[in-house]
């Protein structure tokens, strides 16, 4: 028997979503033969109502605005350890620079860090 491909990852919109959630809520179908008649996966779809009922204060947990935030705040993070982390081997490499000037004796202008184009 052969492995399966797996399902390429798709996006859907907001709408989209919504229209979901709202058809699992009227509850004429069930969220499997939802899922099924829309080609999506059953886990998505009870994620997406899940959200929607957090958002809707129905749930305990984190609204999709809260989330949203959260992932900004953590790419935020990321990018300032980065930036120390530059800031650091400057200082390791200015730190050296001025070492190998003194230890010459001191002659001769001082070694200048040019910073920028």
């Amino acid at each position: 028997m052969g492995k399966k491909k797996p399902r390429p990852r798709r996006s859907f919109t907001p709408e989209f979503k919504a229209e979901i959630v709202e058809l699992c809520r009227r509850g004429d179908r069930s969220v499997g033969q939802i899922a099924k008649d829309f080609d999506l996966t059953e886990t998505a779809v009870r994620a997406w109502v899940k959200q929607a009922e957090v958002d809707a204060g129905e749930r305990d947990g984190l609204t999709s605005s809260e989330r949203e935030e959260l992932a900004a705040l953590r790419r935020e993070k990321r990018r300032l350890r980065e930036d120390v982390e530059v800031l650091k081997r400057v200082t390791a490499f200015v730190a050296s620079m001025s070492g190998c000037w003194r230890s010459a004796g001191g002659h001769g202008p001082k070694p200048r860090l040019v910073v920028g184009p």
